[in-house]
């Protein structure tokens, strides 16, 4: 399973990658842990990612495409991998596909996590966090349970939002996911890749129609 995950800001791939990982046994390939792992570990590409960061500079796509380089070269993802947050864009979708090409690995399908924009601002909107527990619920699809889920340690959720729930924030991030990420769809469409999954309901059931759709046969080059 060679394989991008790729939807907006709370469709749900996080969730869906880790059930993936368990069955597939293959790994996921996060941009973002990559990014912390190389600068934890002062590598070449990560000195150079983190004096991007520290210049409050978007690290850019060579050194981050040298970065998954680095990690599709690891033993557990000989099998496969399940890229998580890359590309965001049209100019790292072609570098992707050029060194996938040169490390003879070539993505399989990309998978949308289709979501109604109305749904997942509200599931984005609605989320809090205990201030005791730290647990996240969702005021609109999971809220705190009586007794609470936490082992008494909170027995009244105090519940707040994080300032990048608010509904601004959200707005902005659903606008750079339109603007930028969703011409991918377009572009992995045309070359036969991209594979849509409904990412509403029941997270058991969108499970279910994920594995259905991957088990059917992936889309080919």
């Amino acid at each position: 399973m060679r394989i991008v995950l790729m939807g907006a800001p709370g469709s749900g791939k996080g969730t869906q990658a880790q059930r993936l990982i368990q069955t597939h046994k293959v790994p996921q390939v996060s941009t973002g842990d990559l990014l912390r792992a190389a600068v934890a570990a002062g590598s070449e590409l990560g000195r150079r990612a983190k004096a991007t960061m520290d210049a409050g500079r978007l690290v850019d796509d060579a050194t981050m495409l040298g970065i998954i380089r680095e990690r599709l070269a690891q033993p557990n993802a000989a099998r496969g991998f399940i890229l998580d947050g890359f590309p965001r864009t049209i100019p790292q979708a072609d570098g992707l596909d050029a060194l996938l090409a040169d490390l003879g690995q070539p993505l399989e399908a990309v998978v949308l996590m289709d979501v109604d924009a109305e749904q997942l601002f509200r599931r984005l909107t609605g989320r809090r966090t205990c201030r005791t527990c730290e647990r996240v619920f969702n005021v609109y699809t999971a809220p705190p349970s009586n007794p609470p889920p936490c082992g008494g340690r909170c027995q009244t959720p105090d519940l707040f939002q994080r300032p990048d729930d608010g509904e601004a924030t959200i707005r902005r991030r659903l606008d750079v996911y339109e603007a930028q990420t969703k011409p991918l769809v377009d572009y992995y469409g045309a070359r036969g890749l991209l594979a849509r999954v409904d990412a509403e309901g029941d997270i058991n059931a969108v499970t279910q129609r994920l594995e259905a759709l991957l088990a059917a046969g992936r889309p080919a080059r």
